[in-house]
């Protein structure tokens, strides 16, 4: 694996007034990234593995991969530009027509992250983009803890 990333799970979710936050980290360091309220969900359901009467998107993708025979490997958040996270989802590919193949397809890091949960493939981020994060883990273990009667600089977007 390149030593130019640091694999981080998802740590949690918490919904916020303009959509969703998801805490990604490591021992070392927890971040946050907003997105929108619809991926957010998913990826709350996913992480519950809570069952839905019909397939939505991300189901949708997912069988579509299948069909395939593409499997999500892992993903990666390989840049942070404007307030805005980017992300490569990194599938393999193995079927009758390809052997076997790699392909590493540009997605919006939140449909990355929803794909990695359901599919529990590694999530890995560029030590760029993790070196411009800021350190969010007294936060995040308020948030775990169910604790946001504190307030500070680095959680005025959370709903508290």
């Amino acid at each position: 694996m390149n030593s130019d990333v640091v694999e981080v799970e998802v740590k949690g979710t918490l919904p916020t007034n303009g959509g969703c936050a998801v805490f990604l980290g490591n021992e070392e360091k927890v971040f946050v990234i907003y997105i929108d309220q619809m991926v957010g969900n998913a990826i709350m359901m996913f992480m519950k593995d809570a069952p839905l009467e019909r397939p939505q998107t991300h189901d949708l993708f997912g069988h579509v991969l299948e069909a395939l025979g593409a499997k999500v490997q892992r993903v990666i958040i390989n840049d942070f530009k404007d307030e805005v996270y980017f992300g490569r989802l990194i599938l393999k590919v193995e079927n009758e027509i390809e052997e076997k193949k790699i392909l590493e397809i540009d997605a919006r890091s939140s449909d990355c992250i929803a794909l990695a949960v359901k599919f529990d493939a590694p999530v890995y981020v560029a030590k760029k983009v993790l070196e411009k994060t800021d350190d969010v883990s007294e936060v995040f273990h308020r948030v775990e803890s169910g604790d946001l009667s504190q307030k500070d600089e680095q959680d005025d977007n959370l709903i508290v």
